[in-house]
């Protein structure tokens, strides 16, 4: 009994030691700092003032490519084609030969056109001649005035079947030129429908071939009856009224498929007059140079040409704007770097800026990048850079703009 008293009283002494470095601890933990909240850091925006620049507003349309001239080649007198002379496909010159008819028969007609004149010329000759002399006998009384008027009435007849002999060789001579098919401007033929040998000319006109100029070259566009109003209003608040005719000082650009942006320039050509009721559309020709024969009628190109210029349109980055109910809108940073919501009106693209017409100032900082960490009242740690380095496409540099529509007078 004794020994278990003693193992007893030896384990409170144990629990009571133990006890003292747990009480310690507890109140070491209990006297440390308290856990607080730490907010996370605003987010990193990248921001930039808008670029103030002169812009050229374009009306962009869709057109043709069409030849300068095309003609149909043809056989206009009756015979046997003897010769073609030129290669498929060549490219020829104004007057070179391209196809020969048989020519004898025209031939002998001009042979006896000219004996026929030779011969009228001999009698009246002859009959003048004799005119004079039956003239000096009347006047001497050894000749009656009647035989005198007889023989001026046979000079005249005669001059009258000279000039009917002539027009006959003109007109022989006329179709012997037929037999030669003349190229009549420089330009590429086509090829030839007719072989050698056949008849041609028979019932008609028989086509050869077709001669197509592509130096320079048209492209036709149409104009729908809102774009015809959009241009007379930009054109009378320069105080010019819309024009169909002495239009080369209006420039005009295309770009074939799979061309960046619009690398042929040219210039207005004609305009329709009037707008065709049928279809409300308003047609246009621009005239472009092809010496290396880059462009190929009936190709479908992009149309477009200038109609109005800002000397200092406010332009941002296009991927910076959003929509809403509202409208487009751009997040901008406001005092104490805090994000607002600016509702503007866009106009025209350029390049990879975008014009804003009303509801930003040149002094905002528009959110350009990062537009998805920002939203209206949120605060944000602003990155600032200049929109310069953001360059539009070469095809839209003022530089090689046209005239603003106050020059085009």
């Amino acid at each position: 009994m004794r020994e278990f008293r003693l193992e007893i009283e030896f384990g409170r002494r144990l629990l009571r030691g133990s006890a003292v470095p747990a009480c310690a601890l507890l109140l070491a933990g209990c006297g440390g700092a308290k856990n607080a909240y730490v907010p996370p850091p605003p987010p990193k925006v990248q921001v930039a003032q808008p670029l103030q620049r002169p812009v050229t507003e374009y009306l962009e349309l869709t057109g043709n490519t069409a030849a300068f001239a095309s003609v149909d080649l043809v056989a206009r007198v009756q015979g046997f084609l003897t010769s073609i002379d030129y290669v498929d496909g060549a490219t020829v010159k104004k007057g070179q030969q391209l196809f020969g008819v048989e020519r004898d028969i025209y031939q002998a007609q001009v042979d006896q056109q000219q004996a026929t004149v030779a011969s009228d010329e001999a009698t009246e000759e002859y009959n003048k001649a004799e005119y004079g002399r039956q003239a000096t006998l009347a006047r001497q009384d050894f000749a009656s005035q009647a035989t005198a008027q007889e023989w001026k009435s046979k000079a005249d007849q005669s001059a009258a079947d000279i000039m009917n002999a002539k027009a006959a060789l003109w007109l022989a001579q006329i179709n012997l030129g037929y037999t030669k098919v003349l190229a009549p401007f420089d330009g590429v033929v086509t090829n030839h429908l007719v072989d050698v040998g056949a008849l041609v000319g028979v019932s008609g006109p028989t086509k050869l071939a077709t001669i197509i100029q592509t130096d320079p070259l048209y492209v036709y566009f149409t104009l729908s009856e809102p774009q015809i109003l959009s241009i007379q209003r930009n054109l009378a608040k320069h105080g010019v009224a819309l024009r169909t005719s002495h239009l080369s000082d209006v420039p005009v650009e295309i770009g074939l498929q799979g061309e960046e942006g619009y690398p042929h320039k040219g210039h207005m050509d004609y305009a329709s007059p009037q707008v065709d009721f049928a279809t409300g559309t308003l047609t246009a020709r621009a005239l472009f140079d092809n010496k290396d024969g880059a462009l190929l009628p009936g190709l479908f190109v992009r149309v477009r040409t200038p109609i109005a210029q800002e000397d200092k349109a406010l332009l941002t980055r296009n991927d910076a704007i959003g929509t809403s109910q509202e409208g487009s809108y751009v997040l901008v940073v406001g005092p104490n770097n805090v994000v607002e919501r600016k509702v503007v009106t866009t106009g025209v693209r350029d390049g990879q800026l975008r014009v804003i017409e009303s509801g930003l100032s040149p002094n905002d900082w528009v959110v350009t990048e990062g537009v998805q960490r920002a939203f209206p009242g949120a605060k944000v740690d602003p990155q600032r850079a200049q929109l310069a380095s953001v360059e539009p496409q070469p095809s839209a540099s003022p530089e090689k703009s046209a005239p603003r529509a106050s020059d085009q007078k």
